[in-house]
């Protein structure tokens, strides 16, 4: 079985709960573990408060920053921290419902990289006005491993993965992208490009709390000024980049029509009756309204 230190970036999150549902798995293995949390600059004084209780935890700390890193540095910065071989990553802002989550992740062997996944809570406790649920629900039939290993690379997810501390080290994430979105995808072309080994399994972490439509459509906006810098690089790594190149000829009146109708657009995805169809239509008038 594999010795694991299981890294959580965190920033304004309340990771605690995760925090002690991994203890309790890693305390009935027989593995050496550790997990450590690095709070990214937290602005919210009650939020970092309550996630020093982590410290209470055997084999476990938060690491403060005093100032935020950025998605990508900070995870770089986990990595450095670690002690152990392997290195499972995972977002703050999951829960996991699979008791032998670690077992499977210690057990797992043959490549470089494990992606575990990620899963939707469909139980009707999710409100169907909620956009970012909406859309990872529709999203779900993509996130099994026999859909994602289709495209191994392509797929890749930051959320939940397993990697060796030593590749990680030699490939780490691309500290240039700062703000949020598309670093894990630039990670996972990276990853492909020096021929690093990837496996994808069905070991899910659970997508439960989501965002509000107008914070999730505002890190929508942000997610799509970064891919537009990194454009050229992340061109066959991106659904939308794809979707631009076949809109052709007719991308200047997509990009019209969001001019013209942008704002009453996302006056009404940030509604209680948003549209996934229009929320598709508005990222892609977006990004090619960053073009002009």
């Amino acid at each position: 079985m594999k010795d694991i230190s299981i890294l959580i970036p965190t920033y304004n999150d309340r990771c605690a709960p995760l925090v002690e549902t991994l203890q309790q798995q890693a305390c009935t293995l027989d593995i050496n573990y550790e997990i450590i949390v690095a709070d990214d600059g937290s602005t919210d004084a009650d939020v970092l408060a309550a996630n020093r209780s982590v410290n209470q935890l055997p084999h476990c700390r938060l690491v403060e920053c005093p100032e935020n890193k950025g998605r990508s540095a900070i995870r770089n910065f986990l990595a450095q921290q670690a002690r152990y071989p392997w290195l499972l990553f995972l977002d703050c802002g999951i829960s996991i419902h699979h008791q032998h989550f670690l077992h499977d992740y210690a057990l797992s062997v043959g490549s470089d990289v494990i992606d575990g996944g990620v899963s939707i809570l469909d139980d009707g406790s999710q409100s169907r006005a909620n956009l970012r649920y909406l859309y990872e629900l529709k999203a779900a039939p993509r996130h099994s491993a026999r859909q994602r290993s289709l495209r191994p690379y392509r797929h890749f997810r930051s959320t939940n993965f397993m990697i060796s501390r030593n590749i990680m080290l030699r490939h780490p994430f691309d500290e240039r992208f700062h703000s949020y979105g598309y670093e894990d995808v630039l990670f996972g072309k990276a990853l492909e490009h020096h021929q690093v080994s990837i496996q994808h399994i069905d070991n899910p972490v659970v997508l439960q709390n989501f965002e509000s439509n107008d914070r999730f459509i505002s890190k929508t906006e942000e997610s799509l000024r970064t891919l537009y810098q990194f454009r050229e690089e992340l061109q066959g790594y991106s659904r939308l980049l794809d979707h631009v190149r076949m809109l052709g000829p007719f991308a200047p009146l997509v990009r019209l029509f969001h001019r013209l109708l942008g704002p009453m657009e996302r006056r009404h995805l940030t509604s209680s009756h948003p549209s996934l169809p229009l929320f598709h239509l508005y990222r892609l008038g977006y990004y090619l309204s960053l073009r002009s």
